[in-house]
């Protein structure tokens, strides 16, 4: 018979010292990490994709391009917009951060790339 969530609760609320419950929160960061790493496995470079509505800043969202590579721990990943997004991105008014020279068509996102929760991917 499997075990409730009720009964999980329960069991840890009864745990005498913080050395146990530590001992359960490592397993449920442990459990975490796997479930991350499986649900963004599909995010990698050269996919194309879109920065979904969770991203700030807001003039960000919606933008499209490529998947570049992600960084050490697999959290962030650089992104290059395509053509489009890249107009978009220069004509915004909202944009006073990056100037985009009007001869680059393809613009890479500066910093420590767009975190991989943001990003939807695209059908080819």
């Amino acid at each position: 018979m499997p075990v409730t969530m009720d009964q999980v609760l329960g069991f840890i609320s009864q745990m005498p010292d913080a050395i146990k419950v530590a001992q359960v929160q490592e397993a449920c960061a442990r459990r975490l990490h796997v479930i991350d790493k499986e649900a963004f496995a599909g995010i990698v470079a050269g996919r194309r994709a879109r920065i979904n509505d969770t991203l700030r800043p807001a003039l960000l969202r919606g933008l499209t391009g490529t998947v570049q590579e992600r960084n050490r721990t697999g959290s962030r990943a650089g992104f290059l917009l395509d053509e489009e997004s890249t107009r978009i991105l220069r004509r915004d008014p909202r944009n006073t951060r990056d100037h985009i020279p009007k001869d680059v068509t393809r613009f890479r996102l500066p910093g420590s790339g767009v975190p991989i929760a943001c990003l939807d991917m695209l059908d080819d």
